[in-house]
């Protein structure tokens, strides 16, 4: 009996006395694999190191993504330069710029924008053309027109101020000035003369048709003589009203003023 308690003391004992230095090396040990896999890396350290590489891709880890813009992390690719804008042509006129009785498409600055595309000539078109306006409404409008920074200003006005007997000089005065306004701010201008029926008597008729060449001459821009050369007193091209033109009639009407128009826009753009 003496034995077996002893032996039972034994049994007893051995565990209590290994199991703590057993706990010691167990908190002192390496972490086991699934240990290191749950517990964070440190900054800095060979496994955050390994997690962050792109090597490791091996490892079944994903690589990064590069930053967009990037071409598999390199440098973001230069922009392409942004496209210079097509020259800007505004055409300040009265009823047989904006085309009266006619669809839009139909009025002669349109039909000169698809005429410059087809030759290969960049140019947006603005028809700014009014019924009804003269010259002095022209000028009115035009500092708003030259804020959008055109490149040809295309002047047809004086006719309606001249079917209402306005007097010459002051016809004169406000189309100098137009011109002069648009140079001014860096616009080259393209005149376009007009004529008057012969019932309004030789005195006016003759007045009214030596402003355009003037003005021309002494502020030297391009005159296209007449506007409706070829179509002015022709039946079958104006309408009903003998004034203003037909789409056939718009169409010599875009001729008329291309070839002026085509050499300006050939030529250097003027300063600003």
């Amino acid at each position: 009996m003496p034995r077996q308690l002893a032996t039972l003391v034994f049994t007893l004992l051995i565990p209590a006395t290994l199991l703590p230095a057993a706990c010691e090396r167990m908190e002192s040990a390496p972490a086991s694999g699934a240990a290191r896999a749950a517990a964070p890396a440190a900054p800095g350290s060979a496994a955050q190191a390994e997690k962050t590489s792109p090597a490791t891709a091996s490892t079944g880890s994903p690589s990064p993504a590069p930053r967009p813009g990037t071409r598999g992390g390199s440098q973001p690719a230069a922009a392409a330069p942004p496209a210079t804008p097509a020259p800007l042509v505004v055409f300040l006129g009265d009823s047989l710029t904006a085309g009266l009785g006619l669809a839009a498409d139909q009025a002669y600055p349109s039909l000169l924008a698809r005429a410059l595309r087809d030759d290969g000539i960049p140019a947006r078109v603005v028809n700014a053309g009014v019924s009804g306006d003269t010259s002095a409404g022209g000028l009115r409008r035009l500092r708003w027109l030259l804020a959008q920074h055109p490149v040809v200003v295309v002047v047809g006005l004086g006719g309606n101020d001249a079917l209402r007997g306005q007097p010459v000089a002051e016809i004169e005065r406000n189309l100098r000035a137009i011109v002069a306004e648009a140079r001014q701010a860096g616009a080259k201008v393209l005149l376009l003369g007009m004529l008057l029926p012969p019932n309004y008597g030789p005195d006016y008729t003759g007045a009214f048709a030596a402003v355009y060449p003037r003005v021309a001459r002494d502020l030297h821009v391009p005159l296209v003589p007449f506007l409706l050369a070829g179509v002015g007193g022709v039946a079958d091209l104006n309408q009903a009203d003998g004034i203003h033109p037909t789409a056939a009639g718009q169409v010599k009407v875009a001729a008329n003023v291309k070839p002026y128009l085509e050499e300006l826009l050939r030529q250097p753009a003027a300063g600003r």
